[in-house]
Formats: structure tokens, sequence, C-alpha cells
């Protein structure tokens, strides 16, 4: 686990650039026709839970959004360093960053590496750090993993976690990700707490 200081817009990973196929531009804050700022939210935004937020990396079209959460923390799923304007945000709104780097690969060279879930779940799982928002790049299989690994430790049945992770990761569901959040063992995290509500 990593809290950044010093932190800087990270390179595209080529393989989510070709995983995706889709340009990913800068975006500006939207306003409407009256000139209001519009509240966006991130890339496959959703909640997770009571006080526990999912997306794919905000954009600073995007904070005014995310701002509306009142964030305690976030924790980033990406091994490279923080974009500037992503952490002046941060820290202009006392926002903690966790930073687990966890390298997005496409099948079938995935390695989603247990420890790193299992100390972010940790993160998540604590209370003093909600609201949390929990992202990737895109919101779909780092994130899905997290997300699934929780789901699990609250009980849910493999299916319903497995729906869930589909929803957001659409044509790009991967066969080695459900395989690791099935077998991923939720024993050692039973004593935390996982309902938030």
């Amino acid at each position: 686990m990593r809290i950044e200081q010093e932190m800087r817009r990270p390179v595209e990973e080529e393989q989510e650039e070709e995983e995706d196929d889709e340009v990913v531009t800068p975006m500006i804050v939207e306003t409407s026709k009256d000139g209001e700022e519009l509240f966006v939210p991130p890339l496959n935004f959703a909640i997770v839970d009571h006080g526990v937020f999912r997306s794919g990396f905000p954009e600073v079209a995007n904070f005014s959004f995310v701002e509306t959460l009142g964030l305690c923390s976030v924790v980033c799923l990406c091994p490279e360093p923080y974009p500037e304007p992503n952490a002046e945000f941060l820290r202009s709104n006392g926002i903690l960053l966790f930073q687990f780097g966890i390298e997005g690969r496409k099948e079938p060279f995935v390695n989603i590496p247990e420890e790193t879930i299992r100390e972010a779940l940790k993160t998540v799982l604590d209370v003093k750090n909600h609201p949390i928002l929990i992202h990737c790049n895109r919101g779909k299989h780092r994130t899905g993993c997290l997300v699934g690994c929780l789901r699990k430790l609250q009980r849910w049945c493999l299916s319903s976690v497995f729906d869930e992770y589909q929803r957001f990761a659409a044509a790009k569901a991967r066969v080695s990700d459900q395989r690791f959040m099935e077998r991923f063992d939720v024993s050692s995290l039973m004593h935390l707490p996982s309902h938030f509500t």
C-alpha cells in the first residue's frame, strides 16, 4: 500500500486502451445553458453500500459531483502516480488517498495479487475511511474484483457476485477475474464488519 504525496498523471495503459477500443479525451467542467455547473459522475459510478462507492478514474469534469459525496478516502487500484489535478482536488477537500497498484492486463496474462486485494479490502472495511470511493481506470476489472471480494465477505451468493461484476465489465468480462473472486478466501477477514448500513 502507498499513500501518495508526489503525484502525476498516470500513463494510460496500452492494454487498457486496446481492451476498451475507445479514445479517452480530457473532460472539461460542463455547464448548463444558464451557466450552472452540472454534476457529472465518473464513468461506471455506482453505490456499493452505505458510504462505499465505485467508479472509473475521476476526471476534472467529475470533481463537482465527487465533492457532493463528502468523501474521507479514495482507494485507487492503478499503479501509476496519481495525476496532479486529482491530487490537488483530494488535498483541498481533505480526502486521503490509498493506492494499491495492480497492473491492468489483458487475458490470459492477468495476475491479480491476492494480498493487495486483501489489504485494499481492509481499507474499505474500516468505517473510519468512509465515505470511500474505489476506482481504477475504467471501474471494470480491478474495481470489480475488489467489490466482488467484498460481496463474498457480505455472504452474497457467487452468481450474484458474478452478475454485478458482469454488469460493469459487460463484453469485457474476464473469466480469470471471476475465477479469482471464486477462489478468494475471505475467512481471514470475517472478523471485520462488512455491512455498513
